[in-house]
């Protein structure tokens, strides 16, 4: 039972739900006749596409799959998210949960792939390494910032946007989901006459990554966060003359090594505010204040979380935290979510190195 079983009450399932442990036990009754299918590729659609999907989607939105043999004896099944940072680490549970399995291999993510078997067509366009290259930007006052320029050989204003959608399909077999997902800060896509420094092939863009990670690694290792929580409260009005009311820790906002804590968290609850200027009546006051301790509670500063504060307004209260980490944030909130089925709440995770999300507070 959740904290907020205990606080709100036990919430009845919508639909049916299944543990990591369930599914798999399931997944081992029809692993020999899948196998079979996945190695004769015949009947996948119907036969084990259509009956993996319903059964894993009992467990958690957002989960995709792949298929094929591994070998003549293995078949690998890689369970993905699409790259959405709040949903990874979901995964990464399913397939740490999965049962040895002699015929197949499980796999959490979309691993990445030797450079010389990435190719991918699409549209009439060709993507390889033979016409893929690279150059870093550097931003003032962000030097931190991973910012690169994908240089495509053969773009041309008509294809710009699939030629966008190829190199992304691309870096992220070559990559791989995760680090696509995570080591890259920004990027654009550009043909060679808006290139503005000297070329790298893309088969070194992993060592280059890999050079800025154990960099941005060594930069922060020994920073430590001394200073005294100093909350602000800020008032404000929105474009729709509706009142704003934000609480924010001032103290962090000042933070010299905001770097070190690149994951920004925000959960947006939606309440009933049209009676009181869109601010939320006691009950829910009430009850968003019991969520968002349990968060501060849970999301301490001693397992890599920093609490920034809080924004409420226009019937929609917003909590807002920086990680050094994505992962425990998924899990935190999406808990959250679960529990409070009378709200509609959405989560965002995204990487924001410099906290440029918080510079309109003015307080920094």
């Amino acid at each position: 039972m959740g904290i907020f079983d205990k606080i709100l009450g036990k919430r009845q399932p919508e639909k049916e739900s299944r543990t990591y442990k369930e599914f798999w036990d399931w997944f081992l009754t029809q692993e020999k006749t899948f196998f079979e299918v996945v190695k004769k590729r015949e009947h996948i659609e119907n036969q084990f596409f259509d009956m993996m999907a319903p059964e894993l989607s009992k467990i958690h939105e957002g989960y995709y799959f792949l298929s094929g043999m591994s070998d003549d004896h293995t078949a690998e099944l890689i369970i993905t998210v699409e790259g959405e940072i709040k949903k990874m680490v979901f995964a990464e549970e399913l397939v740490a949960a999965a049962p040895k399995m002699d015929c197949w291999k499980i796999t959490a993510l979309k691993p990445e792939t030797d450079i010389e078997n990435v190719g991918i067509r699409m549209n009439d366009c060709e993507f390889t390494k033979d016409n893929i290259y690279f150059y870093s930007n550097e931003i003032d006052g962000y030097p931190d910032e991973i910012d690169l320029a994908f240089v495509y050989s053969d773009l041309n204003e008509e294809n710009r946007g699939a030629a966008t959608t190829g190199i992304c399909i691309f870096l992220d077999n070559f990559l791989g989901e995760l680090n696509f997902a995570t080591q890259i800060d920004t990027f654009s896509v550009i043909g060679k006459h808006e290139a503005e420094q000297e070329l790298i092939p893309i088969e070194k863009l992993k060592e280059f990554l890999l050079w800025r990670e154990r960099e941005f690694t060594e930069k922060y290792k020994d920073m430590k966060l001394e200073s005294e929580d100093q909350f602000s409260l800020l008032e404000a009005t929105l474009e729709n003359g509706m009142p704003l009311m934000a609480t924010v820790n001032a103290s962090l906002l000042k933070y010299n090594a905001k770097a070190s804590y690149p994951w920004i968290s925000v959960l947006k609850i939606s309440y009933d505010g049209n009676r009181n200027d869109g601010f939320p009546e006691e009950k829910d006051y009430n009850t968003m204040n019991i969520i968002e301790d349990y968060a501060v509670e849970v999301l301490t500063p001693e397992n890599g979380h920093l609490y920034i504060g809080r924004e409420t307004a226009d019937s929609c209260k917003s909590i807002y935290f920086a990680s050094k980490d994505f992962r425990q944030p998924s899990k935190v909130f999406d808990q959250i979510i679960k529990e409070n089925p009378q709200y509609t709440i959405s989560l965002e995770i995204y990487k924001d190195k410099y906290w440029q999300s918080f510079e309109h507070y003015n307080v920094n």
